[in-house]
């Protein structure tokens, strides 16, 4: 039997790999349910979520994401889309958590920004996501 970190690994590599959002979301569900407080899990739950227009649920997780991994940027633009698909107030705090963050490390700054163009390959009219890259690295 695979361990819950195998399982995880395996299922990033299986959405590197193209597989859907919808497949994948009860794997990291099931994750996240036998890890509550898996930061990592969270946010990848939290990204799927909002892949699959779910932003309510999406919201919660990354809530949960912020707090359990207050250092991961995807964490804070997760929770950044997910507020301005719900029509929460305050994005601009999360926004401005991801891009200090971002700043200081440029290696999740990259993966952020491929985040991005994930996003609107596999959502292209998306337009949350454009706004909140452009907030991100056009400002």
């Amino acid at each position: 039997m695979n361990t819950v970190q195998e399982l995880f690994d395996e299922s990033i590599q299986r959405y590197e790999a193209g597989e859907a959002a919808a497949v994948l979301l009860p794997v990291f569900r099931d994750i996240a349910e036998k890890q509550p407080k898996n930061g990592p899990a969270l946010t990848c739950l939290a990204w799927l979520y909002l892949l699959n227009s779910e932003a309510p649920k999406a919201l919660k997780a990354a809530k949960q994401a912020t707090k359990l991994a207050p250092a991961d940027a995807q964490a804070y633009v997760n929770l950044s889309l997910a507020m301005l698909e719900t029509g929460q107030k305050g994005v601009r705090e999360p926004i401005e958590r991801a891009r200090q963050v971002c700043q200081l490390d440029p290696k999740q700054a990259e993966e952020v920004r491929k985040n991005f163009e994930e996003g609107l390959k596999r959502r292209p009219e998306w337009k949350e996501l454009t706004k909140v890259r452009n907030w991100l690295f056009e400002s």
